[in-house]
C-alpha cells in the first residue's frame, strides 16, 4: 500500500473489517494524488477539490448541497411574485421555482466544469431582488389597487404579471452582458434578508445544537452498520456518518421531529415550523415541466431597467470574487489564478443571462450557504457539486420531487443558515491574519469599515426616499447601491487602505502575496484549475496564452511591461 496514502486522513471515510472496497480518493485521471502535493494542501479536509468519491457517497453528499440551496432559491419566487401581482394560488408560481432550479443545475455545472472550477453552487440571490422591487416600484409597474386586480380576468392577470416579468428578464439579461465582459476581458447584502424564516428558539436552536455537536465533536466517531459481501458473509463496515452527512442528518432529524409535534397538535396551525404549512404546494406542481427560454414571452428592454439591475450585477460580481479564494481554502485548493477567476464572473454572467433569458425573475451568483456547507462538512469535492447539478436539473424538470424538499419547515432552515453564515463570516475574517493587527490604522480600518456598511444599508431601509436627484432612474440606482452592504464595506474598505499612508507588511501585501499567488506553480502539469478536455490543444496554441480567461494565459507578460513603462 502507498505509505503516503497509509497517513492521509482521507482512508477515515471507511474502515471495513476484512477486504472491502477501496475508497481512497483518486483525481480526475482516477489515480491517487501524490505525496508531494497532498503535503502542499493544508486544509483539514476529507475530500479535496480533484477527489472523486464513490458514486453512492457523491449522490447523498449532493443532496446534502441541494438542501442547503432550496430554502434560499424557494425564498426569492415568494417575494418576487407579489410585487408581480400574481396571485398567490398561481400555479405559475411553482413553474418560477422549478425554472429558477433548473436554470441553477445547468450553471453550476458549467461554472463548476468549465468556469472557474471550483465546488460553488450558482443560482438566483437575495442581491438581485433589491434592484428588481426598486424597478417594480416604478409609477409604470407598480401594481393596480386589489379591487381592480380581483375584478380582472384570469387571462387579463396572466398578462400583467407576464408583462413585468419580460420587463424584468430583459434587464436581467442585457445587464448581465457586462459582467460577462468584465470576466472574459479581464486582465490583471445582505445575502439573505429577514424576510424568509423566523428563527422558532426552540427548533432552531435545537438544529443548531444538532449540527455542531455532528460537524464538530463526532466526525471521528465511526458506526458499525452490518453488511452482506459474496465472499465474506456477513461483516461489519465502520462508516463515518457524521464526518459525511452532518447536514443531511441533522435536516432528517429535526425534521422528523417538527413532523411529530405537527402530528400531536403541539404546533398551532400557522406555525412555521409545521410541516403541513406548504403541502398545497405538493398538489399543486406538476408531475413534469420542461422550462424553456421565453416561456413568458419574448423580453423587453428599457434603460431604466437595465441601469437599475446594473446595481445587482455590481455587488454580486465583488460578492463572488470574495468567495473565490474563501472556497478554495475550505477545499484544499490552491489560490485560484487570474484566468480561473476571469472565468468564473464570465460564467457568472452568461448564467445570468440565461436566467434572464428563461424567465426566472432573478440571476445567477454564488452561494454562501454551499460555501459555508463545505467548512462544516470539509467535503469539498467538485464532482459532488456536478452531481448537485444534475440533480437540480432532474429537480426542474419532475416538479413533484422538488415540491418535497420546499416544505422544510423554515425554523429548520433558519438553524442550518446561522451556521453556514457563521462559517463563511470566519473564513472571510481569516484573511485578516495576514495583516498588522496591532497596528492602531488597521483597526480603524477594519472597524470603521465593518460598522459603517452595517449601518448605512439599515438607514436606508428606514428611509427609502432620501436620495432625491430629480431622476428617478439615478435614484433608484443610488438607492440600491447604498444599501448594498457588500458594497458598500468594500468600497470604503478599499477606499481607507489605499488612501490612508501604511507599508506592505503593515497591510498585510507582503505575507498575502506569498500565500495568495495568483500563478500556478512552474511544472504543474496537472492544474486544478485546467480544462476537463482539451488542454493538448490550449498548450499547444500559443495564441491562447494572450487569452486572458484561458488556463495557459501568462499575465506576467503585462507585469513586464507594467514595469518597463514605470522604469522610464
Amino acid at each position: 500500500m502507498d505509505p503516503c496514502a497509509m497517513g492521509s486522513s482521507n482512508q477515515l471515510v471507511l474502515s471495513i473489517v476484512g477486504a472491502g472496497e477501496d475508497v481512497e480518493p483518486k483525481n480526475d485521471l482516477g489515480t491517487p494524488r501524490s505525496c508531494q502535493e497532498r503535503e502542499r494542501r493544508k486544509a483539514d479536509i476529507t475530500y479535496g477539490i480533484d477527489d472523486i468519491p464513490p458514486w453512492y457517497l457523491c449522490i447523498f453528499m449532493a443532496l446534502q448541497h441541494y438542501l442547503t440551496m432550496i430554502g434560499a432559491i424557494v425564498s426569492i419566487p415568494f417575494i418576487l411574485t407579489p410585487a408581480l401581482c400574481m396571485k398567490d394560488d398561481d400555479p405559475a408560481r411553482s413553474h418560477i421555482i422549478c425554472t429558477m432550479i433548473f436554470v441553477t443545475g445547468i450553471v453550476t455545472w458549467l461554472q463548476s466544469t468549465f468556469g472557474c472550477r471550483l465546488p460553488i453552487v450558482q443560482g438566483g440571490t437575495i442581491s438581485f431582488l433589491v434592484p428588481t422591487l426598486a424597478i417594480l416600484n416604478l409609477p409604470q409597474w407598480r401594481c393596480p389597487d386589489s379591487e381592480v386586480l380581483e375584478a380582472m380576468s384570469h387571462e387579463n392577470r396572466t398578462e400583467l404579471w407576464q408583462i413585468r416579468m419580460r420587463e424584468l428578464s430583459g434587464a436581467i439579461a442585457v445587464s448581465a452582458i457586462l459582467q460577462a465582459t468584465i470576466g472574459y476581458l479581464e486582465r490583471k447584502k445582505e445575502t439573505h434578508s429577514k424576510t424568509v424564516f423566523r428563527l422558532t428558539s426552540s427548533i432552531a436552536f435545537s438544529t443548531i445544537l444538532l449540527l455542531t455537536v455532528f460537524s464538530q465533536c463526532l466526525p471521528e466517531v465511526p458506526i458499525p452498520i452490518p453488511s452482506y459481501k459474496r465472499n465474506q458473509g456477513f461483516v461489519i463496515i465502520w462508516f463515518h456518518l457524521f464526518k459525511l452527512f452532518p447536514v443531511l442528518l441533522t435536516i432528517m432529524i429535526m425534521w422528523g421531529v417538527c413532523g411529530l409535534l405537527t402530528l400531536s397538535g403541539t404546533f398551532p396551525v400557522g406555525h412555521p415550523a409545521r410541516t403541513d404549512v406548504k403541502l398545497r404546494i405538493i398538489h399543486d406542481s406538476p408531475w413534469f415541466r420542461f422550462p424553456y427560454p421565453g416561456q413568458w414571452g419574448v423580453p423587453t428592454v428599457t434603460a431604466a431597467g437595465v441601469l437599475g439591475m446594473l446595481a445587482g450585477v455590481l455587488a454580486c460580481t465583488v460578492e463572488s470574487i470574495s468567495y473565490y479564494p474563501t472556497t478554495a481554502r475550505m477545499c484544499g485548493a490552491p489560490p485560484p489564478p487570474v484566468h480561473a477567476i476571469n472565468r468564473g464572473i464570465a460564467t457568472e454572467g452568461l448564467g445570468t443571462i440565461l436566467a434572464g433569458i428563461w424567465g426566472s425573475g432573478n440571476g445567477t451568483n454564488t452561494f454562501g450557504e454551499n460555501v459555508g456547507a463545505i467548512g462544516v462538512t470539509k467535503i469539498g469535492s467538485r464532482r459532488v457539486i456536478q452531481y448537485a447539478a444534475f440533480l437540480m436539473i432532474i429537480q426542474g424538470l419532475i416538479s413533484k420531487f422538488g415540491a418535497i424538499f420546499i416544505i422544510i419547515p423554515q425554523p429548520v432552515v433558519g438553524g442550518m443558515f446561522c451556521v453556514m453564515f457563521g462559517m463563511i463570516a470566519a473564513f472571510g475574517l481569516s484573511a485578516l491574519q495576514y495583516v498588522d493587527l496591532n497596528s492602531a490604522r488597521n483597526l480603524y480600518i477594519i472597524g470603521f469599515s465593518i460598522f459603517f456598511s452595517l449601518v448605512l444599508p439599515k438607514w436606508m431601509v428606514s428611509h427609502p426616499h432620501v436620495i432625491q436627484t430629480g431622476n428617478e432612474t439615478a435614484d433608484s440606482i443610488i438607492t440600491v447601491l447604498l444599501s448594498t452592504s457588500i458594497l458598500v464595506g468594500g468600497i470604503l474598505g478599499c477606499l481607507c487602505d489605499n488612501l490612508i499612508p501604511g507599508t506592505a507588511e503593515e497591510r498585510g501585501l507582503t505575507a498575502w502575496h506569498q500565500q495568495m499567488k495568483l500563478e500556478a506553480e512552474e511544472g504543474d502539469t496537472t492544474s486544478t484549475y485546467d480544462f476537463p478536455v482539451g488542454m493538448g490543444l490550449v498548450r499547444r496554441c500559443n495564441f491562447f496564452s494572450y487569452l486572458p480567461f484561458m488556463p495557459t494565459y501568462k499575465p506576467r507578460n503585462l507585469k513586464k511591461c507594467g514595469a518597463k513603462k514605470g522604469h522610464k
